[in-house]
């Protein structure tokens, strides 16, 4: 099967197909959909981080003019609404399994569309007002009146699982969610019993928001005629989204829809069910009238779910040589006021030894829940937290016992021989060229030439650092994927799968994959994705699956619809199937210029009523897989800083990436997506942080003015380049490649800070690094 264009196939740059569309504001996005009689609804939110409501008195609201409905959270439980199901648990079989080490089950409290006893977190809905404009629910929401009774809060994991901690919630029994061990602690202790070195870091991964571009926006309508509910709202797939309202609500699927078109950026953010969306969805039914509901910025810091926030306290075991003997520790994750996921905490704690031969491991594990709003996986859940601690730990070990940097990462990075390699926390990497990575990096980004910048630079005043980062990314999700293949005759082909695009170029690379099997051009391509009257099955987008299990389905689509299209044509043609090849969407009789096109053959299965049954109707297949094998992406980055003694400012001044993806569909959108994911990774590393007053739980970084963002104007020009080893265990070679950008770059960026501060004797610089904890950690220390 070849590709009809040699430059739109499989590998080629092709310029993404929507952008025209989206660049142009010819796009969907959740909040331009509107309906006839919509009308509006506005979310009352606690002020308090914790508190008792005592009561809500609605009189005033209900009797504001032009409000429909105030609806508070004795209505939803009088409606019968259940709590959102959120698959805290749930695990992807490659995935290593968390449970309690006392064998109890975990702490897992409900988490109801809207609270009706105890607000515990800032932000929480204890109302909602329906009215039919914006402003006036607004001004009806100010007078909605919620007694509180204050409670004691805490924000910070490490505070929360301390006996006498105040408890987040009052039916709690702790604020330990998950308490888990992992690895051989016997072992592990026989092997730092025997060492000849032990370093040790502590350290806080800070809290973060998604702020995607597109705020969160979503309408719900009822039929009383069909009793089917719709919800139209982004998300980061479809059909789960629709399995969790229909259980929110209490009915059966087939009762519940929902449809998405744009989605503007996600990274994880979006992935779980929010609780916006079951209130417009209840609220219609309960209206008779469409409800709309648009998130702004400012809200959109107090209640979209958040990320990362990890606190860490590891040790590495080293012998007198520099080889790996041993890793322990312990990682505790702030869940916030509900636990929506495990996977941050499993996800990073099973990959804590990289990418290095690590003979021992032994970590506790524990999940905390606390007066904050809640967190869940973001771009590469989990990972980007642990590559920091593990790249920290090596460059660390060799400042304090006179490694080379290089060297010793070298000398524990896992050999190509050893693939595939069972890591000590039983994850099977499939393949990998590590050292052939971290060596084409090292060269491409100079590193020998660096001390000749550093020299340029202090002649300037300023001192430059460079810092390097080996990862590894585990990519599973959902393992289950569905698509269906048809070649319509009006020379559309139609691809119909449970993923949707967050951004990720999808109607551009898919569109290649399908060209390159039938041959057909990109531009005949059709994406159907995000309505579930059409997608039955799928997974969405998350943790870099949906192309590396798209593609799987498709190409077994597509196969199926060739095999089919051989036996039509041999029917047309009067030509047995031995006598035919499909080249460049033809099928063709062997050493003539007889043929007939995949569309003609479509129009023949459809209209000819001399064929089989079986091979009447349209020309189409599909194709339902269940993939239970982990991928696992790698890389390595050199990063080289310069910081300004006497402000603090560190300026990023190179960045050189090399990432493996097994095999790129499209390069140009690859590189993209590590642009993309490098920049993430540097805003957390220099500016990003939602910072929660401690005691209180208030949120004061709640807007733009207080949230540091990453800015175009504060960054270089990367120069990254793909590794393409196909990996053994995808039909393709494929590797994800959204989340290798964001994996590494917390720790190179903060190895190349301290190695620029190595001569005020700074040793490590905490996320995020301002200019302000710049400047106070070279005016603490003394010169060396």
């Amino acid at each position: 099967m070849r590709a009809t264009s040699k430059n739109t196939g499989i590998g080629q740059p092709v310029r993404r197909r929507e952008d025209f569309r989206l660049l142009t504001g010819k796009g969907c996005y959740s909040d331009d959909f509107n309906f006839p009689d919509q009308v509006y609804g506005v979310m009352v939110r606690s002020p308090h981080a914790h508190a008792t409501i005592r009561s809500i008195d609605t009189t005033a609201a209900a009797t504001a003019p032009g409000v429909l409905a105030v609806l508070t959270g004795r209505d939803l439980l009088a409606d019968g609404l259940k709590p959102i199901p959120h698959s805290v648990g749930t695990r992807h079989p490659a995935d290593i399994t968390l449970e309690n080490k006392d064998g109890s089950p975990p702490f897992i409290p409900p988490h109801f569309p809207m609270t009706a006893d105890e607000a515990r977190h800032c932000g929480e809905i204890v109302a909602m007002v329906v009215a039919t404009t914006v402003a006036a629910a607004k001004d009806a929401a100010e007078l909605v009146a919620v007694a509180y009774q204050p409670l004691p809060a805490v924000a910070h994991a490490l505070m929360a699982v301390e006996p006498g901690a105040p408890r987040a919630r009052v039916d709690a029994p702790s604020n330990t969610s998950i308490d888990a061990e992992i690895g051989d602690p016997a072992a592990t202790n026989a092997a730092f019993a025997n060492a000849a070195h032990i370093v040790k870091f502590e350290t806080w991964v800070q809290r973060i928001a998604g702020v995607p571009m597109e705020p969160r926006a979503a309408t719900g309508i009822y039929d009383r005629d069909t009793g089917r509910y719709t919800l139209y709202a982004g998300i980061g797939g479809a059909v789960r989204p629709k399995q969790d309202l229909a259980k929110i609500l209490g009915v059966a699927e087939d009762e519940v829809r929902v449809v998405m078109h744009e989605v503007g950026g996600n990274f994880g953010t979006r992935g779980s069910f929010n609780p916006e969306f079951a209130l417009v969805t209840w609220a219609a039914r309960r209206v008779g009238r469409p409800i709309k509901w648009t998130c702004e910025r400012q809200e959109a810091f107090l209640c979209d779910y958040q990320a990362r926030d990890l606190a860490v306290t590891a040790e590495l075991a080293l012998d007198s040589e520099g080889k790996f003997l041993a890793m322990r520790g312990s990682n505790i994750v702030n869940s916030g006021a509900y636990p929506i996921s495990y996977g941050p905490l499993a996800k990073g704690v099973e990959i804590m030894s990289s990418i290095y031969h690590m003979p021992a491991v032994h970590f506790r594990a524990r999940a905390a829940i606390t007066n904050t709003v809640p967190t869940r996986p973001y771009r590469s859940s989990g990972r980007p937290e642990v590559m920091f601690v593990m790249e920290r730990l090596i460059d660390r070990a060799a400042k304090q016992f006179g490694f080379d940097r290089l060297e010793l990462r070298r000398r524990n990075l896992v050999p190509e021989s050893a693939m595939p390699y069972r890591n000590p926390f039983g994850m099977v990497y499939d393949s990998g060229a590590y050292h052939q990575v971290m060596e084409r990096v090292v060269a491409l980004g100079d590193w020998s030439g660096f001390p000749a910048r550093r020299a340029e630079a202090r002649k300037r005043g300023k001192y430059r650092g460079i810092g390097v980062a080996n990862y590894v990314d585990t990519a599973t999700g959902t393992p289950r994927e569905r698509a269906e293949v048809t070649v319509l005759p009006d020379q559309v082909v139609e691809v119909v799968v449970g993923t949707v695009s967050n951004g990720q170029g999808h109607e551009t690379s898919f569109a290649q994959l399908i060209g390159e099997w039938l041959g057909v051009p990109i531009d005949t391509v059709r994406l159907v994705t995000g309505d579930t009257d059409r997608v039955s099955v799928g997974g969405g987008s998350h943790s870099g699956r949906a192309l590396r299990l798209a593609s799987i389905v498709m190409l077994n689509a597509s196969r199926d619809v060739i095999a089919k299209g051989f036996k039509i044509a041999s029917h047309v043609l009067e030509a047995s199937t031995n006598d035919l090849e499909f080249v460049d969407g033809q099928f063709m009789i062997k050493g003539t210029d007889r043929s007939l096109g995949i569309f003609e053959v479509a129009a023949a299965a459809l209209r000819r009523n001399n064929l089989p049954d079986d091979l009447r109707g349209p020309l189409s297949a599909e194709s339902d897989e269940t993939v239970n094998i982990a991928s696992f992406p790698y890389g390595c980055h050199v990063c080289e800083v310069e910081v300004d003694p006497e402000t603090g400012v560190v300026e990023l001044a190179r960045y050189t990436a090399v990432d493996d993806v097994g095999r790129a569909v499209n390069p140009m959108i690859v590189h993209g997506q590590i642009h993309g994911g490098i920049t993430q990774g540097v805003g957390q590393a220099m500016s990003e942080h939602c910072f929660y007053d401690r005691e209180t739980g208030q949120l004061l970084s709640g807007s733009l003015m207080d949230y540091a963002m990453p800015r175009a104007d504060t960054l270089p020009f990367f120069a990254t380049e793909l590794s393409e080893i196909p990996t053994p265990t995808h039909p393709l070679g494929i590797r994800p490649a959204g989340e290798g950008g964001t994996t590494p770059a917390l720790g190179v960026v903060i190895n190349a800070i301290v190695d620029a501060l190595g001569e005020f004797g700074v040793t490590h610089i905490e996320m995020p690094a301002t200019p302000e904890r710049v400047w106070r950690a070279t005016h603490r220390t003394s010169r060396v």
